[in-house]
């Protein structure tokens, strides 16, 4: 009996690699829009007020919620926690954010926006907005008017994939 070679057959594996796109890959797609969105966003707001993108995030998060602790901020702003970390140390620094111990936790932190952040916040929500503006002027506005519920029902099927998953919540 002969044997065939499984050098004559390309691995399907392989044949699948071959046939894969990344360009043409969702993940990759919305990863790439929103690195190119953010730092679009960013040279606008680093140029007005000197913050880094993981900088704003966490001051969105909190000027949205008020005081949080750094876990939570990280799990509304999708955030590696080491991330939030550095961030709002800067931010401390910079006196935009207050870090106080958490009553109801000993060895947690809780961190909230200064009176100076407050105005940085304020400040950026006109940019954020332009921005938003410029970005919808690329879409039609059926288009626009979709893409909101379409990234929810997104996320949310996310979220549920997550939940099931032995693996979630690893960054």
């Amino acid at each position: 009996m002969k044997q065939k070679s499984s050098a004559a057959k390309p691995d399907l594996a392989e044949a699948e690699a071959e046939l894969f796109l990344l360009e043409a890959f969702l993940p990759y797609r919305l990863s790439v829009a929103t690195n190119r969105i953010s730092r679009l966003f960013a040279r606008r707001y680093c140029d007005a007020y000197g913050l880094s993108i993981p900088e704003w995030r966490v001051m969105a998060v909190i000027g949205r919620a008020g005081t949080l602790s750094p876990g939570r901020v990280a799990e509304w702003a999708a955030m590696d926690k080491v991330k939030v970390s550095r961030a709002a140390a800067s931010l401390v620094a910079r006196g935009l954010l207050r870090q106080n111990a958490d009553p109801e936790d000993g060895r947690g932190r809780k961190l909230s926006l200064t009176r100076k952040g407050r105005g940085i916040h304020r400040g950026v929500i006109p940019l954020a907005r332009t921005l938003e503006a410029q970005l919808a002027a690329g879409l039609s506005p059926g288009e626009w008017q979709a893409l909101g519920p379409i990234l929810d029902k997104l996320l949310a099927h996310v979220q549920a994939m997550e939940e099931g998953s032995p693996g979630a919540g690893i960054d």
